[in-house]
């Protein structure tokens, strides 16, 4: 299996992920985000198959941290009290994880090509893995401490990145 293929598999699996933890999620908000999420593998996987296929490919810089920024904003401003299980929690972590996955993956097989816009495009495909990494990490925060999240960060730590 080429490093596209197996790409695209990962991209597929991934929208697939997102997709079941909108469905199991009961808040609309965190459903709208893992829904985005999902969009962007989509993406993602047009992209790798575009370059599989020699086609010309070039990637559209994520906006999920610009948008999910409102949602969280109209979730404080609706004082929604986020009700998620641990069990739900441990499937936000583990996409987490996956995401910390295809982002090393990505920058080890970027470093494999000899294409150049082709690298640079994994390259890019990896900074936005890292994006929904560190968006992940903040829905962890945010339905593990929903108070102490809101009050300290201001949801500023979303533009920092």
């Amino acid at each position: 299996m080429n490093i596209f293929d197996f790409a695209m598999t990962m991209e597929k699996d991934g929208e697939s992920y997102y997709r079941e933890l909108a469905k199991k999620c009961n808040d609309i908000g965190l459903r709208k985000i893992f829904n985005m999420l999902a969009d962007d593998e989509v993406k993602h996987y047009q992209t790798l198959e575009k370059m599989k296929n020699m086609e010309k490919a070039e990637i559209k810089e994520t906006q999920i941290l610009k948008d999910v920024k409102n949602i969280f904003v109209k979730m404080k401003e609706e004082s929604a009290a986020i009700k998620t299980d641990m069990s739900q929690l441990d499937l936000y972590k583990n996409a987490q994880e996956i995401e910390k996955k295809s982002e090393d993956f990505y920058l080890e097989k970027a470093e494999e090509l000899e294409n150049e816009k082709h690298k640079q495009i994994l390259l890019e495909i990896a900074d936005e893995e890292k994006k929904h990494y560190y968006l992940l990490q903040n829905i962890i925060e945010f339905v593990s401490r929903p108070q102490q999240w809101i009050e300290n960060a201001e949801f500023y730590h979303l533009e920092e990145y």
